[in-house]
Formats: structure tokens, C-alpha cells, sequence
């Protein structure tokens, strides 16, 4: 599937710079901290996380499908302390090896594919029994009142977010793919104090079982 946001692709690493100076760079620290071995990245943007890998990442296949932002991540990628190969790919359509990856990262990605449940579906497949799945996403409120406010803003919120959703029960989509959840948190995410349907995130991480056999 084409995906091609080319406004989207220039104004959004200037939104995440002035997210990660108001405390999103310390998110994706705590996103990426401990991970080791071959990682894969759906929906890596311009690169952001790409500083943040620890050195016991061997290896980082960063999947982007919008031309403008996969430009802006290959540059990124010369720039890493960790190897880094920027690959075109569709999050709902992973063309990768079954059980391949020890941990797989999705930042701020989950809102905006197609099909959720298929994403995480190939996220399962692609990583190896036991391997990890760590998760920083804006999410659907827990209180009524602000997720039905979400819901309004979703009529046209994807119009002008690059096909972002505001309003998706991610955590329970983790889960219902077949992950184990680990620890997470939920916060607020409000760095200038203005109301924002993104606000509500959640971050964390969760585990393919150990023992599972449709690989």
C-alpha cells in the first residue's frame, strides 16, 4: 500500500523535536533502554529513536513507508552509533522472516496504521518465541467524558495528522494479538498545557510467550 504524506513528512520532525525537548526524549530512552540482540522498528518516521539504541543492539531493521520520512531516517541512520538498515514497508504487510527478531519497537506508529490488529499480528509472527515488544503510544482515554471528545476529534484529526487515530484502545489490541503484557504506564502528555486529544499515552512493554508454536 503507498502511503504518501508529503506535508505531513516535512512539518512532523519539527512537532517531535519540540515533544522529545519537553520530555519525549527521555521517553524514548525509556522506551529503548536494555534492549540487545537484532530489533525491528515499524513505522521509524525520520529516525528519532535511532540515537537511543544501547550497544548490545546488534542490529535495527527500520521499516517506513512515507517517502519523505524514510529520506529523512536513512540520513539518520549514517549518523548511528548502532547498524541501522531503512527499509520501504507496510506495517500491516511485514515482509520479513517468521520468529527473526529478538525485540520489536513501535513509537508513536500504532495510531496511524490501517489495521491494528494486523500490524500486531505480524509483529507476533516476526519475532522469535520470548521476544520482547516495547510500545510508546498516544492512546484512547480511560475516562469517559475525554474519550468521547476523542471520538469527535477523530473525524478529522487523521486528516491533518498524517492518518494518526486519537482515540484507539491500543494496550487492549497488544494483548488481544497474544502478548503478555510486562510493566506499562499511563500518563498525560501535554507539553505546552494545551488540551490535546493525543495526550493519553502509554509505555512499556510486552513479550511473545515463550512456548508458542504457530511458527
Amino acid at each position: 500500500m503507498t502511503v504518501d504524506h508529503p506535508v505531513f513528512a516535512r512539518l512532523y520532525p519539527r512537532v517531535a523535536a519540540a515533544l522529545d525537548a519537553a520530555g519525549g526524549y527521555q521517553h524514548r530512552q525509556e522506551l529503548l533502554a536494555g534492549l540487545a540482540g537484532r530489533v525491528v522498528e515499524l513505522g521509524a518516521g525520520h529516525g528519532a529513536n535511532f540515537v537511543h539504541y544501547p550497544g548490545e543492539v546488534s542490529e535495527v531493521i527500520a521499516v517506513e513507508p512515507e517517502p519523505g520520512l524514510r529520506r529523512k531516517a536513512e540520513r539518520a541512520a549514517r549518523h548511528a552509533a548502532t547498524a541501522i538498515r531503512v527499509i520501504d514497508g507496510d506495517a500491516d504487510d511485514l515482509d520479513l522472516p517468521a520468529a527473526s527478531f529478538d525485540a520489536a519497537v513501535t513509537s508513536l506508529v500504532l495510531c496511524s496504521v490501517p489495521d491494528q490488529h494486523r500490524a500486531l499480528a505480524g509483529v507476533y509472527r516476526v519475532l522469535r518465541p520470548g521476544g520482547q515488544l516495547r510500545f510508546y503510544e498516544h492512546v484512547r482515554s480511560p475516562h469517559p467524558v475525554a474519550a468521547r471528545l476523542q471520538d469527535t476529534a477523530d473525524v478529522v484529526w487523521p486528516a491533518i495528522a498524517g492518518g494518526c487515530h486519537c482515540n484507539r484502545d491500543t494496550l487492549s489490541a497488544i494483548t488481544g494479538a497474544g502478548f503478555q503484557l510486562g510493566t506499562s504506564r499511563t500518563f498525560s502528555f501535554r507539553p505546552n498545557h494545551v488540551p490535546t486529544p493525543t495526550a493519553p499515552m502509554i509505555l512499556g512493554h510486552a513479550r511473545k510467550p515463550p512456548t508458542d508454536d504457530t511458527d
